[in-house]
Protein backbone atom coordinates (compact mmCIF):
# COMPACT_ATOMS: atom_id res chain seq x y z
CA UNK A 1 0.00 0.00 0.00
CA UNK A 2 2.74 2.38 1.02
CA UNK A 3 4.80 1.67 -2.43
CA UNK A 4 1.47 1.93 -3.92
CA UNK A 5 1.21 5.81 -2.66
CA UNK A 6 4.63 6.37 -3.40
CA UNK A 7 4.19 5.75 -7.26
CA UNK A 8 0.91 7.72 -7.50
CA UNK A 9 2.34 10.63 -5.88
CA UNK A 10 5.28 10.61 -8.32
CA UNK A 11 2.67 9.94 -11.39
CA UNK A 12 0.77 12.90 -9.76
CA UNK A 13 4.53 15.01 -9.96
CA UNK A 14 5.02 13.86 -13.85
CA UNK A 15 1.69 14.25 -15.23
CA UNK A 16 1.47 18.11 -13.56
CA UNK A 17 5.16 18.53 -14.34
CA UNK A 18 4.28 17.57 -18.05
CA UNK A 19 1.59 19.45 -18.32
CA UNK A 20 2.87 22.99 -16.85
CA UNK A 21 5.64 22.22 -19.49
CA UNK A 22 3.38 22.34 -22.09
CA UNK A 23 1.35 24.95 -20.51
CA UNK A 24 4.53 27.52 -20.26
CA UNK A 25 5.92 26.53 -24.13
CA UNK A 26 2.31 27.49 -25.34
CA UNK A 27 2.62 30.70 -23.27
CA UNK A 28 6.28 31.91 -24.73
CA UNK A 29 5.24 31.83 -27.97
CA UNK A 30 6.87 34.51 -30.04
CA UNK A 31 5.15 38.31 -29.17
CA UNK A 32 3.52 39.58 -32.30
CA UNK A 33 4.31 43.07 -33.44
CA UNK A 34 1.04 43.57 -35.65
CA UNK A 35 -0.77 45.04 -33.52
CA UNK A 36 -4.06 46.83 -35.07
CA UNK A 37 -4.20 50.57 -34.84
CA UNK A 38 -5.42 53.72 -36.02
CA UNK A 39 -3.35 55.22 -38.96
CA UNK A 40 -1.16 52.37 -38.96
CA UNK A 41 -0.34 52.03 -42.70
CA UNK A 42 -0.71 54.60 -45.36
CA UNK A 43 -4.44 54.82 -46.27
CA UNK A 44 -5.34 52.26 -49.07
CA UNK A 45 -7.50 53.20 -52.03
CA UNK A 46 -9.97 49.98 -51.64
CA UNK A 47 -13.70 50.59 -50.19
CA UNK A 48 -15.05 48.67 -47.80
CA UNK A 49 -18.54 47.45 -46.88
CA UNK A 50 -19.09 46.78 -42.92
CA UNK A 51 -21.61 43.77 -43.08
CA UNK A 52 -23.09 42.90 -39.14
CA UNK A 53 -25.33 39.66 -39.23
CA UNK A 54 -28.33 40.79 -36.10
CA UNK A 55 -30.96 38.29 -35.02
CA UNK A 56 -32.85 40.06 -32.22
CA UNK A 57 -30.02 42.70 -31.73
CA UNK A 58 -32.36 45.66 -30.30
CA UNK A 59 -30.79 46.05 -26.99
CA UNK A 60 -27.49 45.62 -28.12
CA UNK A 61 -27.03 47.21 -32.17
CA UNK A 62 -27.54 51.13 -31.46
CA UNK A 63 -23.93 51.29 -30.14
CA UNK A 64 -22.15 49.74 -33.11
CA UNK A 65 -23.58 51.38 -35.62
CA UNK A 66 -23.23 54.34 -34.17
CA UNK A 67 -19.10 53.93 -33.93
CA UNK A 68 -18.93 53.75 -37.49
CA UNK A 69 -20.68 56.76 -38.65
CA UNK A 70 -17.89 58.64 -41.17
CA UNK A 71 -15.76 55.40 -40.93
CA UNK A 72 -12.64 56.74 -43.31
CA UNK A 73 -13.27 54.52 -46.34
CA UNK A 74 -16.39 52.73 -45.47
CA UNK A 75 -19.18 53.08 -48.67
CA UNK A 76 -22.05 51.15 -46.65
CA UNK A 77 -22.70 49.68 -43.69
CA UNK A 78 -25.05 46.50 -44.33
CA UNK A 79 -27.25 45.11 -41.30
CA UNK A 80 -28.60 41.39 -42.25
CA UNK A 81 -31.91 41.46 -40.31
CA UNK A 82 -32.13 37.26 -39.44
CA UNK A 83 -36.01 37.06 -39.28
CA UNK A 84 -35.44 39.08 -35.77
CA UNK A 85 -39.05 39.73 -33.58
CA UNK A 86 -37.88 42.85 -32.24
CA UNK A 87 -36.74 46.29 -33.51
CA UNK A 88 -33.34 45.50 -34.49
CA UNK A 89 -34.56 46.81 -38.57
CA UNK A 90 -36.03 50.07 -36.95
CA UNK A 91 -33.08 50.62 -35.18
CA UNK A 92 -30.66 49.49 -37.89
CA UNK A 93 -32.59 51.85 -40.49
CA UNK A 94 -32.84 54.87 -37.47
CA UNK A 95 -29.13 55.01 -37.97
CA UNK A 96 -28.25 55.26 -41.58
CA UNK A 97 -27.69 51.53 -42.13
CA UNK A 98 -29.08 49.27 -45.13
CA UNK A 99 -31.30 46.83 -44.01
CA UNK A 100 -30.93 43.29 -45.48
CA UNK A 101 -33.71 41.17 -44.49
CA UNK A 102 -32.33 37.87 -44.49
CA UNK A 103 -34.18 34.83 -46.15
CA UNK A 104 -35.07 31.78 -44.47
CA UNK A 105 -32.49 29.70 -42.96
CA UNK A 106 -31.61 26.56 -45.60
CA UNK A 107 -31.07 23.19 -44.38
CA UNK A 108 -27.88 22.50 -43.56
CA UNK A 109 -26.56 26.36 -42.49
CA UNK A 110 -26.09 27.75 -39.23
CA UNK A 111 -27.94 31.20 -38.76
CA UNK A 112 -25.35 33.56 -38.05
CA UNK A 113 -23.35 31.88 -41.25
CA UNK A 114 -26.26 32.02 -43.69
CA UNK A 115 -26.63 35.58 -42.65
CA UNK A 116 -23.23 36.58 -43.18
CA UNK A 117 -23.23 35.00 -46.56
CA UNK A 118 -26.27 37.37 -47.85
CA UNK A 119 -24.56 39.91 -46.62
CA UNK A 120 -21.17 39.70 -48.20
CA UNK A 121 -23.18 38.78 -51.48
CA UNK A 122 -24.66 42.35 -51.22
CA UNK A 123 -21.79 44.20 -50.25
CA UNK A 124 -20.48 46.63 -52.75
CA UNK A 125 -16.82 47.40 -51.16
CA UNK A 126 -13.92 45.58 -52.07
CA UNK A 127 -13.15 44.60 -48.97
CA UNK A 128 -15.96 43.11 -46.30
CA UNK A 129 -15.58 43.91 -42.84
CA UNK A 130 -18.16 41.71 -40.55
CA UNK A 131 -18.91 42.59 -37.32
CA UNK A 132 -20.81 41.36 -34.54
CA UNK A 133 -23.87 43.51 -33.42
CA UNK A 134 -21.88 43.50 -29.78
CA UNK A 135 -18.55 45.34 -30.63
CA UNK A 136 -18.28 48.41 -29.90
CA UNK A 137 -15.99 50.03 -33.23
CA UNK A 138 -13.73 53.00 -33.33
CA UNK A 139 -14.19 54.41 -36.63
CA UNK A 140 -10.69 53.64 -37.64
CA UNK A 141 -11.01 50.32 -37.42
CA UNK A 142 -12.81 49.06 -40.52
CA UNK A 143 -9.88 51.44 -42.50
CA UNK A 144 -7.20 49.56 -40.02
CA UNK A 145 -8.15 46.33 -40.43
CA UNK A 146 -8.08 46.06 -43.76
CA UNK A 147 -4.72 48.06 -44.16
CA UNK A 148 -3.35 45.00 -41.72
CA UNK A 149 -5.15 42.51 -44.29
CA UNK A 150 -2.34 43.84 -47.28
CA UNK A 151 -0.32 41.33 -44.95
CA UNK A 152 -3.06 39.05 -45.13
CA UNK A 153 -5.98 37.21 -47.38
CA UNK A 154 -8.00 36.58 -44.07
CA UNK A 155 -7.75 38.18 -40.88
CA UNK A 156 -9.67 38.58 -37.49
CA UNK A 157 -9.04 40.98 -34.57
CA UNK A 158 -9.13 40.32 -30.69
CA UNK A 159 -10.58 43.15 -28.96
CA UNK A 160 -11.06 44.33 -25.56
CA UNK A 161 -14.42 42.94 -23.17
CA UNK A 162 -16.60 45.21 -21.72
CA UNK A 163 -18.31 42.97 -18.56
CA UNK A 164 -20.83 44.87 -16.86
CA UNK A 165 -21.43 43.10 -13.57
CA UNK A 166 -18.75 42.04 -10.92
CA UNK A 167 -19.65 38.13 -11.22
CA UNK A 168 -19.21 38.37 -14.98
CA UNK A 169 -15.92 40.41 -14.56
CA UNK A 170 -14.79 37.07 -12.20
CA UNK A 171 -16.17 34.23 -14.21
CA UNK A 172 -14.80 36.04 -17.86
CA UNK A 173 -11.17 36.00 -17.26
CA UNK A 174 -11.58 32.56 -16.12
CA UNK A 175 -13.34 31.01 -19.31
CA UNK A 176 -10.74 33.26 -21.67
CA UNK A 177 -7.51 31.56 -19.99
CA UNK A 178 -8.81 27.86 -20.91
CA UNK A 179 -8.73 29.43 -24.37
CA UNK A 180 -4.88 30.68 -24.00
CA UNK A 181 -3.99 27.58 -21.81
CA UNK A 182 -5.00 25.30 -24.86
CA UNK A 183 -4.21 27.62 -27.82
CA UNK A 184 -1.61 29.99 -26.62
CA UNK A 185 -1.45 34.08 -26.98
CA UNK A 186 -2.69 35.48 -30.59
CA UNK A 187 -0.12 35.68 -33.14
CA UNK A 188 0.02 37.54 -35.82
CA UNK A 189 1.98 35.74 -37.85
CA UNK A 190 0.45 33.40 -40.75
CA UNK A 191 -0.08 29.54 -39.89
CA UNK A 192 -0.87 27.80 -43.07
CA UNK A 193 -1.90 24.46 -41.75
CA UNK A 194 -3.61 25.17 -38.83
CA UNK A 195 -4.73 28.44 -37.46
CA UNK A 196 -5.26 27.37 -33.43
CA UNK A 197 -7.89 30.25 -33.31
CA UNK A 198 -9.58 33.48 -34.75
CA UNK A 199 -12.50 36.23 -33.65
CA UNK A 200 -15.61 36.02 -35.71
CA UNK A 201 -16.76 39.56 -33.76
CA UNK A 202 -14.65 40.89 -36.46
CA UNK A 203 -13.14 39.71 -39.06
CA UNK A 204 -11.86 41.42 -42.52
CA UNK A 205 -11.43 40.08 -46.29
CA UNK A 206 -11.43 40.67 -49.77
CA UNK A 207 -14.74 40.32 -50.93
CA UNK A 208 -14.66 38.79 -54.57
CA UNK A 209 -11.53 36.07 -53.74
CA UNK A 210 -13.55 34.72 -50.60
CA UNK A 211 -16.82 34.23 -52.65
CA UNK A 212 -14.90 32.59 -55.26
CA UNK A 213 -13.51 30.49 -52.61
CA UNK A 214 -16.92 29.66 -51.52
CA UNK A 215 -18.02 32.46 -48.81
CA UNK A 216 -19.11 30.73 -45.87
CA UNK A 217 -20.49 27.72 -47.62
CA UNK A 218 -17.89 25.60 -46.49
CA UNK A 219 -17.99 25.61 -42.73
CA UNK A 220 -22.08 26.39 -43.30
CA UNK A 221 -23.07 24.11 -40.61
CA UNK A 222 -20.23 25.13 -37.66
CA UNK A 223 -21.83 26.94 -34.50
CA UNK A 224 -18.17 28.14 -34.08
CA UNK A 225 -17.96 29.35 -37.81
CA UNK A 226 -14.77 31.69 -37.02
CA UNK A 227 -11.99 29.26 -35.71
CA UNK A 228 -13.44 26.54 -39.17
CA UNK A 229 -13.46 29.18 -41.54
CA UNK A 230 -9.46 30.69 -40.78
CA UNK A 231 -8.66 26.58 -40.64
CA UNK A 232 -10.10 26.23 -44.06
CA UNK A 233 -9.15 29.30 -45.72
CA UNK A 234 -5.05 28.18 -44.19
CA UNK A 235 -6.24 24.58 -45.32
CA UNK A 236 -6.15 26.08 -49.24
CA UNK A 237 -3.33 28.45 -49.37
CA UNK A 238 -4.68 31.60 -47.97
CA UNK A 239 -2.56 33.66 -45.55
CA UNK A 240 -4.84 34.05 -42.30
CA UNK A 241 -3.94 36.52 -39.30
CA UNK A 242 -5.12 36.69 -35.66
CA UNK A 243 -4.39 40.58 -34.68
CA UNK A 244 -4.25 42.37 -31.30
CA UNK A 245 -6.65 45.50 -31.78
CA UNK A 246 -7.85 46.55 -28.18
CA UNK A 247 -7.54 49.95 -28.97
CA UNK A 248 -9.79 49.95 -31.65
CA UNK A 249 -12.88 47.19 -30.79
CA UNK A 250 -14.92 46.77 -27.40
CA UNK A 251 -17.14 43.78 -27.06
CA UNK A 252 -19.94 43.64 -24.80
CA UNK A 253 -20.62 40.14 -25.26
CA UNK A 254 -22.42 39.13 -21.88
CA UNK A 255 -24.27 41.15 -19.23
CA UNK A 256 -24.20 38.62 -16.31
CA UNK A 257 -23.30 35.43 -14.66
CA UNK A 258 -25.50 33.50 -16.46
CA UNK A 259 -25.14 34.83 -19.83
CA UNK A 260 -21.43 34.62 -19.72
CA UNK A 261 -21.67 31.17 -18.29
CA UNK A 262 -24.35 29.90 -21.27
CA UNK A 263 -22.38 32.28 -24.01
CA UNK A 264 -18.84 30.57 -23.27
CA UNK A 265 -20.29 27.37 -22.95
CA UNK A 266 -21.65 27.07 -26.69
CA UNK A 267 -18.00 28.10 -27.75
CA UNK A 268 -15.54 26.82 -25.35
CA UNK A 269 -15.23 23.47 -26.45
CA UNK A 270 -14.66 24.41 -30.34
CA UNK A 271 -17.56 21.78 -31.13
CA UNK A 272 -17.10 20.53 -34.68
CA UNK A 273 -13.96 22.19 -34.73
CA UNK A 274 -11.86 20.47 -32.64
CA UNK A 275 -12.04 16.89 -32.84
CA UNK A 276 -10.73 13.45 -31.69
CA UNK A 277 -8.18 12.86 -28.77
CA UNK A 278 -7.02 16.97 -29.02
CA UNK A 279 -9.99 18.32 -26.65
CA UNK A 280 -9.64 15.77 -24.06
CA UNK A 281 -5.95 16.07 -23.85
CA UNK A 282 -6.49 19.85 -23.44
CA UNK A 283 -9.29 19.43 -20.90
CA UNK A 284 -6.69 17.32 -18.90
CA UNK A 285 -4.19 20.13 -19.20
CA UNK A 286 -6.14 23.16 -17.80
CA UNK A 287 -7.21 20.31 -15.34
CA UNK A 288 -3.82 20.20 -14.06
CA UNK A 289 -2.47 23.76 -14.78
CA UNK A 290 -5.31 26.30 -14.26
CA UNK A 291 -8.05 24.13 -12.06
CA UNK A 292 -5.84 22.03 -9.77
CA UNK A 293 -3.24 24.45 -8.60
CA UNK A 294 -4.29 26.97 -6.73
CA UNK A 295 -7.29 25.30 -4.51
CA UNK A 296 -4.60 23.03 -3.47
CA UNK A 297 -2.17 25.85 -2.48
CA UNK A 298 -5.00 27.41 -0.71
CA UNK A 299 -5.63 23.88 0.78
CA UNK A 300 -2.10 23.56 1.87
CA UNK A 301 -1.94 20.17 0.24
CA UNK A 302 0.34 22.07 -2.83
CA UNK A 303 4.20 21.19 -3.71
CA UNK A 304 6.90 23.07 -5.46
CA UNK A 305 5.21 22.27 -8.92
CA UNK A 306 1.52 24.08 -7.54
CA UNK A 307 3.48 27.44 -6.77
CA UNK A 308 4.93 27.25 -10.40
CA UNK A 309 1.52 26.58 -11.58
CA UNK A 310 0.05 29.49 -9.55
CA UNK A 311 2.55 31.72 -10.66
CA UNK A 312 2.27 31.13 -14.05
CA UNK A 313 -1.55 31.93 -13.85
CA UNK A 314 -0.87 35.02 -11.91
CA UNK A 315 1.53 35.98 -15.07
CA UNK A 316 -1.22 35.09 -17.44
CA UNK A 317 -4.31 37.01 -14.94
CA UNK A 318 -1.83 40.13 -15.43
CA UNK A 319 -0.85 39.31 -19.46
CA UNK A 320 -4.89 39.49 -20.06
CA UNK A 321 -5.46 42.59 -18.09
CA UNK A 322 -5.14 44.83 -21.64
CA UNK A 323 -8.28 42.96 -22.79
CA UNK A 324 -10.79 44.36 -20.48
CA UNK A 325 -12.20 47.64 -20.33
CA UNK A 326 -12.51 47.63 -16.05
CA UNK A 327 -9.84 45.56 -13.96
CA UNK A 328 -11.14 45.70 -10.57
CA UNK A 329 -11.11 43.13 -7.87
CA UNK A 330 -13.78 40.85 -9.46
CA UNK A 331 -11.21 40.35 -12.37
CA UNK A 332 -7.84 39.54 -10.06
CA UNK A 333 -9.71 37.65 -7.71
CA UNK A 334 -10.83 35.70 -11.38
CA UNK A 335 -8.51 33.04 -10.62
CA UNK A 336 -10.95 31.50 -7.81
CA UNK A 337 -13.23 30.69 -11.04
CA UNK A 338 -10.87 28.62 -12.91
CA UNK A 339 -12.10 25.24 -11.31
CA UNK A 340 -15.68 26.60 -12.72
CA UNK A 341 -14.52 27.68 -15.99
CA UNK A 342 -12.12 23.91 -16.70
CA UNK A 343 -15.46 22.11 -15.43
CA UNK A 344 -18.07 24.41 -17.98
CA UNK A 345 -15.22 23.12 -20.81
CA UNK A 346 -15.72 19.59 -19.39
CA UNK A 347 -19.64 19.85 -19.62
CA UNK A 348 -19.55 21.62 -22.82
CA UNK A 349 -17.21 18.29 -24.34
CA UNK A 350 -19.46 15.74 -23.17
CA UNK A 351 -22.75 17.88 -24.08
CA UNK A 352 -22.39 19.94 -27.20
CA UNK A 353 -24.74 22.95 -27.05
CA UNK A 354 -27.36 22.76 -30.19
CA UNK A 355 -29.59 25.48 -29.27
CA UNK A 356 -28.70 29.57 -30.16
CA UNK A 357 -30.61 32.18 -30.84
CA UNK A 358 -34.17 30.18 -30.68
CA UNK A 359 -32.84 27.96 -33.32
CA UNK A 360 -31.24 24.32 -32.59
CA UNK A 361 -29.40 22.49 -34.47
CA UNK A 362 -27.72 19.23 -35.02
CA UNK A 363 -25.23 18.37 -32.51
CA UNK A 364 -22.42 17.03 -35.07
CA UNK A 365 -22.87 21.05 -36.17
Amino acid sequence: MVSLRAGLRVASRVARGAALAVTITRLIGRRGSDRVAAMSCPPGDGTISVVIPARDEAARLGPCLAGLRAAPGVVEVIVVDDQSIDATAEIAAAHGATVLTGRPLPAGWAGKAWALQQGIEAATGEWVVALDADTRPAPDLPRAVCERGARFDFVTVAGRFECPTGPGRWLHPAMLTTLVYRFGRPRPDTAPARPALANGQCMAMRREPFLEAGGMAPVRGRLVEDVALARHLAAGGWRVGFVPGEDLLTVRMFESFAGTWSGWGRSIALPGVETGWRPWADLTLVALTQALPLPRVLLRRGDLLDAAAVAVRLGTLAGTARAYTRRDAAYWLSPAADPLAVARLGWSLLRPSTTWRGRTYPAAG
